[in-house]
């Protein structure tokens, strides 16, 4: 028998802090954090429940939820206190004696004794922090009446130990050790190393919680999760880089196709991809896979927006699998497939138009070559000439620089929940590294974050068979995934990605687009004869100017463009017998066509397409083409406004991305039309029950609040009925929030725009504070909530 080390060594130190708790409580225990099998905890959670006492690390103890718990049973026990013990535990005391798992001395005790409703004492269960490592112990007095106390040590809602104690123990106290590791939701004991058949490892648990594993499958394959190992291996593509089948990240450096995988087991199958720029001239993203069929010189293409060619004839994909020259092809949401199904090996290529997974699996290892093989790269020799434009080699430089760090950062969600439950079937590190690269040097657009992110999750299901539920709410993803521009056909020269409206569109690829944005053109040259002209314009570089092209029109509105549906282009052209308004003159030295190419005249206050008035003339002597196109150069003022004895500060900004971390500068360009996000805060405020409403948001062409002309966006708390563009988020529930809409400017052709918006503070009291938008933009006053300081606060933000 023996006193409880920690009470006695407890007593030698000073409470910093304590808590009084009935039936249920939460408790900060920042001042004595607890390391709990590996995973560190600041707050405890305690209850009583069914004659147990629940003292548990993420929430409160409910017998279905994964939750890390200790029950112990408790008797009479009804209520209790919290405090915190402060008393160096060195190496060596009696404590490491007992227990020799512990390294670590003890730095502080957090006491929890538990009484009745007579406020006898029932039992005191203590938690120490010994660094890394922790250790419970659990004393009972004569007011615990039950022959045994039971301890239930859980973690993830898995029993880890059970201990079953008799009270002639408990009287003199008990302490154990509750140091481990986790990995894959199993828990390992501290400076153990145990051959875990489950994961086909030797796993080791270190005195710091850390476990470390080293795999006994041979690489390419995959641990069954029964000790065995099985051929079953993938290689994924996504963006520029290329994690081949043995994890190894390569980037590829040029705008060429490349033979991805080949193997003498699968001989007729040949997969190449094909790499072309998109934003940038100097980064490469997957364009499509290509499968060829050696023995039917079949080509089947795997294009972006799920859509898939033979032989150069696009093919009608579904859900539904149809099988074509011995090839599965099946369409979902997310992307398309392609399965061959031998006697031997399972070989399925997906693509969603930014990353491909080659997923390769059989009784016997195959030797593979390609950018995913298992041999020493060569992209020299792995070029495929058939596949690559000419100049593919050639390389580029951008002038303008990506500000990465905060997506770089981001990467590493993958280390982090839910992803943990993958880390033992799919490593990470590769994915992550991928992911770095990616974004150290293309911006984080087109969804690109999620994609990259995606591929782990699908990596997980197709290979590990482990599905990583609410990924996507941590991830800030869209809860129903969809391949980018799904169906949506772009040509050559285009790429399908998001517009400054937020909205797919095709866009311009970089190297096409610049020999024309050197040239401020839209198109190729204006032809004239001597009795007609025509121009060509690309559709993607009308886009990039905030132009719609449907909405142009010649001299005669009724004259406009026609569109090739193939190389989108749209082409403008009038002659002697249609001349679309055109005023025809001659001399004796020349003739002349004149015409125009504009958007119409637009009555209303606001617009957000760019207008655009274009010289379409011929002159038989001498073409001449002039073109004039109107570029907003947005920059936001951000100002402070303080108020009244609330002693609070307000402000406004405005950013270009809906992370809001892009803020808007001088410097920055913002296209009409396009989708900018606006946060307004409210800093210094005493109360968490006082919150920030944005009443109303209006923009003025003059700097007054009440300008010439005024456009809502915001009224009574919610968005303006007739403008799809605007979303309102947070208003009401906090010291902030943010609304986005898309950009504009007034009719009186002045640049200049001022946005100016009203807000109060509001008092909590139930959910009064929220607008309800749903009933025609009227907002809920059922309570009059809002502070008096003087009035609402108007703060005004500026672009010239």
């Amino acid at each position: 028998m023996f006193m409880l080390y920690l009470a006695v060594l407890g007593t030698l130190g000073a409470a910093a802090m304590s808590q009084t708790f009935t039936n249920s409580g939460e408790i900060n225990i920042t001042t004595c954090p607890i390391t709990y099998y590996g995973h560190k905890y600041e707050k405890v959670h305690v209850a009583f429940n069914n004659s147990k006492f629940a003292l548990c690390f993420t929430g409160t103890y409910e017998a279905a939820n994964q939750n890390d718990c200790i029950l112990v049973s408790g008797g009479t026990a009804d209520n209790g206190n919290w405090s915190v013990l402060t008393q160096e535990i060195p190496t060596g005391s009696g404590i490491h004696q007992m227990l020799p798992s512990l390294k670590h001395r003890g730095q502080c005790v957090n006491v929890i004794p538990l009484k009745d409703t007579d406020n006898s004492e029932i039992q005191q269960v203590e938690l120490g922090n010994f660094g890394k490592q922790a250790i419970l112990a659990i004393k009972t007095y004569s007011g615990y009446t039950n022959v045994d106390l039971v301890a239930d040590i859980q973690v993830n809602g898995n029993r880890v130990s059970k201990y079953v104690f008799p009270t002639n123990e408990t009287s003199m106290g008990v302490i154990r050790d509750m140091s481990g590791c986790r990995m894959r939701g199993f828990v390992y004991m501290t400076n153990t190393t145990v051959s875990d058949p489950s994961i086909c490892s030797t796993v080791t648990c270190d005195v710091n919680g850390v476990a470390t594993a080293v795999s006994e499958c041979p690489p390419m394959y995959h641990c069954q999760g029964n000790g065995s190992c099985a051929f079953n291996t993938m290689c994924t593509l996504t963006g520029s880089t290329v994690i081949d089948f043995v994890g190894r990240v390569h980037t590829v450096p040029d705008r060429c196709g490349y033979n991805l995988m080949t193997s003498d087991a699968i001989q007729d199958v040949r997969i190449h991809g094909v790499y072309r720029e998109r934003r940038l001239k100097d980064v490469s993203f997957l364009d499509h896979v290509i499968l060829h069929l050696s023995s039917q010189d079949v080509n089947i293409m795997l294009l972006q927006g799920s859509r898939v060619k033979i032989n150069g004839e696009l093919s009608e994909v579904s859900t539904t699998a149809k099988v074509v020259h011995g090839v599965e092809l099946s369409k979902g949401q997310s992307g398309v497939t392609a399965q061959i199904l031998g006697s031997n090996y399972t070989l399925s290529v997906f693509f969603d138009g930014t990353t491909a997974q080659i997923h390769l699996m059989g009784e016997d290892g195959a030797v593979v070559h390609g950018l995913c093989g298992n041999s020493s790269l060569d992209f020299n020799q792995q070029r495929v000439a058939e596949h690559s434009i000419t100049e593919c080699e050639m390389q580029h430089e951008e002038t303008d620089m990506i500000n990465s760090t905060a997506s770089t950062e981001w990467c590493h969600i993958l280390w982090q929940d839910p992803f943990t439950q993958c880390r033992m079937h799919i490593d990470p590190e590769p994915f992550v590294s991928a992911c770095v690269d990616n974004l150290s040097k293309y911006p984080a657009v087109d969804g690109l974050k999620c994609h990259l992110v995606e591929a782990y999750v699908r990596a997980c299901h197709t290979q590990g068979n482990v599905s990583i539920d609410s990924w996507r709410l941590i991830a800030q993803c869209d809860a129903s995934p969809q391949a980018l521009c799904q169906d949506m056909y772009c040509s050559d020269h285009e790429f399908c990605g998001q517009g400054f409206d937020g909205e797919t569109h095709c866009q311009c690829r970089a190297i096409f687009a610049s020999k024309y944005k050197s040239m401020d053109e839209f198109g190729e040259p204006m032809v004239c004869s001597h009795s007609s002209a025509s121009i060509n314009m690309f559709c993607c570089l009308l886009a990039e100017k905030g132009i719609d092209y449907t909405t142009l029109h010649l001299h005669d509105e009724q004259c406009k463009g026609d569109i090739d549906n193939e190389t989108h282009m749209v082409k403008f052209s009038f002659n002697r017998d249609s001349t679309c308004g055109a005023i025809i003159t001659a001399n004796t030295t020349k003739i002349s066509y004149q015409n125009i190419i504009a958007t119409p005249n637009i009555s209303t206050v606001v617009t957000r397409s760019n207008k655009m008035l274009m010289d379409f003339s011929c002159h038989f002597d001498q073409p001449n083409l002039e073109g004039m196109a109107i570029k907003m150069i947005d920059s936001p003022v951000i100002k402070e406004f303080t108020s009244g004895e609330w002693n609070y500060t307000l402000t406004m900004a405005a950013y270009t991305d809906p992370g809001r971390t892009q803020l808007i500068e001088l410097s920055t360009s913002v296209q009409l039309n396009q989708k900018i996000w606006v946060e307004i805060k409210a800093y210094g405020l005493d109360g968490s029950s006082i919150l920030l409403v944005t009443e109303s948001c209006w923009a003025t062409n003059q700097s007054a609040s009440n300008g010439s002309l005024r456009y809502d966006l915001i009224s009574a708390g919610c968005p303006n009925p007739a403008d799809g563009t605007i979303k309102i988020e947070g208003n009401g529930e906090g010291t902030s929030n943010y609304f986005s809409f898309n950009t504009f400017k007034f009719s009186d052709n002045n640049n200049e725009m001022f946005l100016h918006c009203k807000v109060e503070l509001c008092v909590q009291q139930g959910d009064s504070c929220s607008p309800n938008c749903n009933n025609a933009g009227r907002r809920r006053r059922s309570v009059p909530t809002t502070v008096d300081d003087g009035g609402p606060s108007i703060i005004t933000m500026a672009w010239t």
